[in-house]
């Protein structure tokens, strides 16, 4: 047992401090300053304002790159009053000096992509030699969308409640080694291989899927006159840009509790969502990723059908989903709200290590008199020792809360930790306490100047 908490004690002061050379420690935040490659999680569902901690961070880097997933996900970064909302574009992107990967692990819609390219050079962001994508990444057909569609109406009240983006079908032609890459499309054989793709999906799903194959050809063939520059070996060039010295920001889609592997499955998303993903979605090593920062809404929020535990079908939900703007960038949709969960963090922060925290939105509990935080799970009276794998003991789960008072204050002007009302620190210092990683940063508003570094 002593040497068990010995260990604890010194992963955690290597956490919180970082190592120093010679022996000893060095400040936290010298540490996080000296890491050569970052990477942001979404430590819950998802829409928890990873882009603006992402977009904070780039203007320190030589590098953002996108790991996984598609244009299913969906940020927002303000700059200068101006809202840009990104898919599948790495956040980097409104930095100039900042280079943008979508690496292997991330499956393209190719329309899509341009029109995130024209939509933000419409606002003045210049995007020419900026955008680097990986010849392995997977491309999105529009019969993947259809097929995507046609699985969500099979599966009627049981659906998955996917944006029906084509994600989940492409990653299934992926693992069947059945689909088409990036770098596929340099060579005239693709269209043999898609051919036999429409062929199958016929097959499954008859006269739901219709292809003009002759017009799938010549629009590809045009879109490829402009994809070409964008092409290129990104395994390579982020181990070699790591080789050079340079900083590189990994910015993760989608959350942990949508990963393919831990989240709440059936009700997930078709990638590895955490840090596990930064490697095989980039081609780093495990080793090269020095600082994993969890992003964590004050509250909690999802979009779709799946389990929620803290969910308050009630006044308070309907004032978090009014007060926090909770509707989805990519589908529309209006985000279920509940009460902060903790529960779900610390196993966030078991599978990712979380060198630090940083809590978004604090300023949309402004108002309410008392905030409740899940601390514990029970069955049958019983604490149980994490989040469960499956849905059916998740659906049992009795919440176990920890009320704190809230404040009333608008805290929307805080620029320090100190500017916050003491019921405020507190909601955060609890956070800190019971994960056991550092709060590093606080969103109090939607703006890039609008966050507390401690």
């Amino acid at each position: 047992i002593y040497q068990q908490v010995i260990g604890a004690l010194q992963r955690l002061v290597g956490n919180i401090y970082g190592k120093q050379e010679g022996g000893g420690v060095k400040p936290f935040f010298v540490a996080m300053a000296e890491a050569q490659v970052m990477m942001v999680v979404g430590s819950q569902w998802g829409d928890e304002g990873k882009g603006k901690l992402v977009d904070f961070l780039t203007d320190k880097v030589d590098v953002c790159a996108r790991c996984q997933g598609g244009n299913n996900a969906g940020h927002t970064i303000v700059v200068d009053g101006v809202k840009f909302d990104f898919h599948l574009m790495p956040s980097g992107v409104v930095h100039e000096k900042c280079m943008n990967v979508i690496g292997n692990g991330c499956v393209v819609h190719i329309p899509s992509f341009f029109e995130e390219i024209d939509n933000a050079e419409k606002k003045g962001i210049k995007t020419e030699g900026r955008i680097m994508l990986s010849d392995r990444a997977h491309i999105v057909f529009d019969l993947h969308q259809t097929v995507d569609g046609l699985k969500e109406k099979e599966l009627a009240d049981k659906n998955i409640g996917t944006t029906k983006k084509g994600i989940g079908p492409v990653y299934g032609t992926k693992a069947s080694r059945s689909g088409i890459r990036i770098g596929d499309l340099l060579f005239p054989e693709w269209k043999e291989r898609f051919a036999k793709m429409v062929r199958s999906k016929s097959t499954r799903y008859g006269d739901g899927v219709v292809v003009d194959m002759e017009a799938e050809y010549a629009k590809y063939e045009e879109l490829l006159k402009r994809l070409r520059p964008y092409i290129g070996d990104t395994v390579w060039y982020i181990n070699n840009a790591f080789n050079e010295g340079k900083k590189i920001l990994i910015e993760g889609a989608n959350a942990i509790m949508l990963d393919i592997d831990f989240g709440t499955y059936p009700f997930v998303t078709s990638s590895n969502t955490g840090t596990g993903g930064a490697c095989t979605g980039l081609g780093l090593s495990p080793n090269k990723i020095q600082a994993r920062y969890g992003v964590v809404k004050a509250y909690t929020t999802r979009v779709g059908s799946g389990p929620f535990p803290t969910e308050q079908l009630n006044e308070i939900g309907e004032t978090l989903q009014s007060v926090g703007h909770e509707v989805g960038t990519t589908t529309g949709r209006k985000r279920r709200c509940g009460w902060l969960d903790l529960v779900l963090l610390g196993y966030s922060h078991m599978i990712n290590d979380y060198s630090a925290l940083c809590v978004t939105k604090l300023d949309v509990l402004s108002g309410l008199e008392e905030l409740k935080i899940a601390v514990e799970y029970r069955i049958d009276g019983k604490k149980i020792p994490s989040f469960p794998g499956s849905l059916e003991t998740l659906a049992k789960v009795e919440v176990v809360y920890e009320t704190v008072p809230g404040w009333k204050e608008d805290i929307t002007s805080a620029r320090s930790f100190e500017d916050l009302p003491t019921n405020a620190q507190t909601y955060v210092n609890k956070i800190e306490e019971i994960i056991g990683s550092p709060v590093k940063w606080i969103g109090v508003g939607p703006g890039r100047e609008a966050m507390i570094v401690r």
